[in-house]
């Protein structure tokens, strides 16, 4: 019976947390620190879809001209898998402290991990050792690489672009604090750029690129130039999501409006809505109360905010199904790569 990608991938991941704990074991941390450590590793890196990560492998698959994964050398698998997880390590740190950052009680259908029993706050130092996981899986798998710099330096890049989207999400949208005169599309498209799209998007395509060998300045702009208003069409069409789309669409209730998220709908809403409408949406956004959700809704289908959403992604999806064929392949550079992206946030919505 042939294996799927996912299970594939996470094939890797057991031999990744031996070498990781290794490094504690080397250093003479008892016993019981090492369980926790792989306790949270577990707890926290390969529960989720794993997109990003497959990604990579995905992506130098195409690069490299082959037809599917499995004409990878067991090598050439290994190394990029490795990547792969590293960029899961850096979700899971991001996920760790934005849990506790929002007070969120459940993460992929089980508690976060700082509400485990028993972790509490030790779940921020926790956050810091899954980041630091990446830099020595770097360290051992790809010291001798001619890019190795390179993949530090991208890591250390679009975590920093993470967390300025995070800081501008976290002072704009604060839950317990709704004042909708901070929101503006600029700030939501400078949030979900930094926040989402540099790290979902950019990363996991750069680094396959190193790999393979193709990373002319030109080349990594190209890929940036349309991955990125990629990954803001996939978070708008997120939010878009979220207030219209259907539970067993989304796989989950959407929240957006009770927790006086910055999201495009709002912001939007706000450019259209005549100042009496503006006044009822200060009275109930952002409040944990159904009724005040429902009014909020019935202002967004009056100003027939569903119509404005599918002329953006109209728009939108024409400008970036023309970046992608003008793609100068001469390098090495596939634009199959980016259609593969393109297809599979596309398909979401329809």
């Amino acid at each position: 019976m042939s294996v799927t990608p996912r299970e594939k991938f996470l094939e890797i991941f057991p031999s990744l947390v031996d070498e990781l704990k290794s490094i504690l074991v080397n250093y003479g941390m008892p016993a019981e620190a090492i369980q926790w450590y792989e306790r949270s590793l577990q707890h926290n890196t390969p529960g989720g879809k794993l997109n990003r990560g497959l990604s990579v492998v995905d992506t130098y698959t195409i690069l490299k001209g082959h037809s599917s994964v499995d004409e990878l050398s067991t090598e050439e698998y290994k190394k990029l898998a490795i990547l792969g997880w590293c960029i899961e390590l850096l979700q899971a740190y991001f996920l760790v402290a934005d849990d506790i950052m929002d007070q969120s009680i459940t993460r992929r259908g089980q508690p976060c991990w700082y509400k485990v029993a028993g972790v509490g706050d030790i779940a921020i130092n926790d956050a810091f050792m899954l980041e630091a996981a990446i830099y020595s899986l770097l360290k051992s798998h790809f010291k001798q690489d001619s890019y190795y710099v390179d993949l530090i330096e991208l890591f250390h890049e679009v975590t920093l672009q993470t967390e300025l989207g995070q800081l501008l999400d976290l002072i704009t949208a604060p839950e317990d604090s709704v004042d909708l005169n901070k929101f503006s599309l600029d700030k939501h498209s400078f949030i979900v750029i930094f926040k989402t799209a540099y790290y979902s998007f950019y990363l996991p395509v750069a680094l396959a690129m190193y790999v393979a060998g193709i990373h002319d300045e030109k080349d990594l702009k190209q890929a940036q130039d349309v991955l990125i208003p990629l990954g803001e069409y996939f978070q708008i069409q997120d939010d878009y999501l979220d207030c219209f789309g259907t539970p067993e669409q989304i796989g989950k209730i959407g929240t957006d409006i009770q927790d006086n998220k910055c999201s495009w709908l709002i912001n939007k809403a706000l450019q259209l809505v005549t100042p009496e409408q503006r006044k009822v949406l200060d009275e109930n956004y952002g409040k944990k109360d159904d009724k005040c959700e429902a009014i909020v809704k019935k202002i967004y289908d009056d100003i027939e905010l569903e119509g404005y959403y599918k002329d953006y992604e109209e728009k939108v999806a024409k400008e970036i199904q023309e970046k992608i064929d003008l793609i100068d392949e001469s390098r090495g550079f596939k634009k199959d790569v980016l259609t593969a992206f393109f297809k599979k946030v596309y398909k979401r919505s329809k």
